[in-house]
């Protein structure tokens, strides 16, 4: 186990060469990304582009920045304590960084759908999905109400709430309430969906149908997905970059990475000989 950790971190010391079209095609794209958390580096000179209309995986061990690298994508990290980022990180080319971007505006752009369900507990499932339209200013029930719908019916759960409406959004199942926090994000019509371990807390069942959900958002939006989980990765994605160590060691076409992978520390987590 030893030897084999050994071999695992001199592999990783290599440097993935990224083509600037791999860096710059793309919906959202890092440049030299770096981030952590005061003198802690987690992520290091990352470089990747996401492409518009596609789903992208981010794999890795745990520990290896996928959640970092996921919530510099629209300035949540710059939240937490502690937390800097170096580098660019570009949507539609304008760095989201920059002086004059507006965080706000970013995250409305930049939806996230978090690894466990979080709801507002004390508003209705109507309120949860409307909550960031009331914040936005619009207040006309008239115009909230059909929004809603389509934002529920989008998630495949209309049908399942469309009599409890009133209710609680605490008061729904785990995978109810996971779309439930997508409808409400899909509200404020973001152009990108970040989505951190989104089906880690739930049951098979529930977990089929936030699959399916994914592969058909992709069609109107730019999806991110997180994941540990490789059968995941490989069901969901049309890309996946693996991350070790705070570094992208390979990123490329799901059906490549997974089946005849460049770099042998990318076969090495894919065949199961670590992580």
């Amino acid at each position: 186990m030893a030897e084999t950790t050994t071999v695992v971190k001199d592999l990783a010391k290599g440097e993935l060469e990224v083509s600037p079209d791999q860096v710059h095609e793309g919906k959202v794209a890092v440049e030299k990304l770096s981030a952590g958390f005061g003198p802690k580096k987690a992520l290091e000179d990352v470089s990747l582009g996401f492409k518009e209309n596609a789903v992208t995986a981010i794999i890795g061990p745990s520990g290896c920045g996928k959640s970092t690298l996921l919530r510099c994508l629209n300035r949540m990290h710059e939240v937490s304590l502690g937390g800097w980022v170096n580098g660019r990180v570009l949507l539609d080319g304008e760095d989201i960084y920059s002086a004059s971007a507006d965080p706000v505006n970013i995250r409305r752009r930049v939806g996230m759908l978090f690894q466990k369900p979080n709801p507002f507990p004390t508003m209705s499932i109507i309120d949860n999905v409307s909550a960031g339209l009331r914040f936005s200013g619009l207040k006309d029930r008239k115009k909230l109400d059909p929004k809603v719908e389509g934002c529920l019916r989008k998630v495949f759960l209309w049908d399942e709430v469309k009599d409890r409406l009133r209710e609680s959004g605490a008061s729904l199942s785990g995978g109810q309430q996971q779309r439930l926090c997508l409808a409400r994000a899909l509200a404020v019509e973001p152009e990108v969906i970040l989505m951190d371990e989104p089906c880690s807390a739930l049951d098979p069942l529930a977990t089929a149908k936030i699959e399916e959900l994914i592969i058909k958002l992709k069609e109107n939006y730019t999806v991110i997905v997180v994941t540990h989980n490789m059968q995941q990765a490989a069901r969901i994605s049309d890309l996946t970059g693996f991350l070790y160590l705070g570094r992208l060691i390979e990123y490329g076409p799901t059906q490549q990475i997974f089946s005849n992978p460049h770099d042998e520390l990318t076969e090495r987590y894919i065949s199961g000989k670590f992580g």
